[in-house]
């Protein structure tokens, strides 16, 4: 047997306090009964009350109080298996780990902010299977199309600039790769893609992967992360000193967000740009306000064992005695 409602195991106190007021109740009346006569007198000066009897009621109503509260809690036990279907969403994030994610124009890092907001993401999910793409100048499928969360949430905290070797920021590698992970594990038309990226120093032709996916029926949705004003682009070396990236010719590199590419990638597959701030990142405004009103779709079916409500039980007791408890007389019969 289990209970459901544990946080309400405090409600105990309610039964105990109950019969701590009888019994203070119950010695009051007695002392005022001896104040009126003797212990040896007192059964014949009152012969038609019953002190069992009293303690009877006092029992029931005790009683009665304790079964609702049992109730309350809802136990359960015994078991029925029933044919469980999981219904949701397909999506992959994929999550720019270029070196101009490491901008801090968003604090505390374009990237760290990212990574933020993916955990905040997954408490939205409502059985949506979610998998992570890492992309810079090439891609790479972090994690797979999962249900399992926390697998999902230990991909992104490995997160990191160094993830993908290749420098640069190819878009359309993370969008073709996307594609081809939906092939492999996904069919249907319920399928999205999540895009954070500054879309800085972009490569290869990202919108036509886009306008590609959208005749797959892969909507693509993207977040800019970052300022249009830009910011110098901290780097740490091996022993934690802290230095701006510099081009090839030894010039401080200045990143900015290249909104107009994220915007293009996303009309091209009929989503939605979102850009970034410090108050409100985005990715749930997009889950709520799009993706998770695609039509869903059935990911698997199992057989799981579900538990019996029994709280019925207790409380049809609890009722029985709150109904016997007036017809208890403290009165003896005659």
């Amino acid at each position: 047997m289990k209970f459901v409602n544990t946080q309400l195991y405090f409600l105990l106190v309610l039964p105990a306090l109950l019969a701590l007021v009888y019994i203070f109740a119950f010695k009051q009346h007695r002392k005022r009964l001896e104040r009126f006569a003797s212990g040896r007198l007192l059964p014949g000066l009152t012969p038609s009350y019953s002190s069992r009897r009293q303690r009877l009621k006092m029992t029931v109503m005790l009683a009665a109080v304790l079964l609702s509260v049992i109730a309350v809690w809802r136990p359960q036990w015994g078991f029925v298996w029933e044919k469980v279907e999981h219904r949701g969403i397909d999506c992959f994030v994929a999550v720019d780990v270029s070196k101009s994610m490491l901008t801090k124009d968003v604090l505390p890092s374009r990237l760290e902010r990212a990574k933020l907001a993916l955990e905040d993401l997954v408490r939205e999910l409502q059985g949506d299977r979610v998998g992570l793409i890492a992309f810079a100048g090439s891609a790479f499928v972090q994690c797979p199309l999962t249900i399992d969360y926390s697998g999902f949430l230990l991909a992104v905290e490995d997160l990191n600039a160094y993830s993908i070797p290749q420098a640069g920021t190819n878009i359309e590698n993370a969008i073709e790769e996307a594609r081809r992970s939906f092939a492999a594990g996904s069919q249907g038309v319920n399928r999205a893609l999540i895009i954070l990226s500054d879309g800085e120093s972009h490569e290869g032709n990202p919108a036509a992967a886009a306008e590609q996916a959208a005749k797959e029926n892969i909507t693509i949705y993207t977040i800019g992360v970052g300022t249009t004003e830009g910011e110098l682009i901290s780097v740490s070396d091996e022993n934690g000193n802290s230095s701006f990236l510099k081009d090839s010719e030894g010039r401080v590199v200045k990143s900015r967000l290249n909104e107009a590419l994220l915007q293009d990638i996303a009309l091209k597959s009929a989503g939605m740009y979102v850009k970034a701030t410090p108050t409100r990142f985005g990715l749930d405004m997009v889950y709520n306000n799009k993706i998770a009103s695609m039509e869903k779709k059935e990911l698997k079916s199992s057989m799981e064992k579900q538990l019996l409500e029994r709280f019925q039980f207790p409380l049809s007791l609890a009722l029985l005695c709150l109904f016997i408890e007036p017809f208890i007389s403290n009165r003896k019969r005659q």
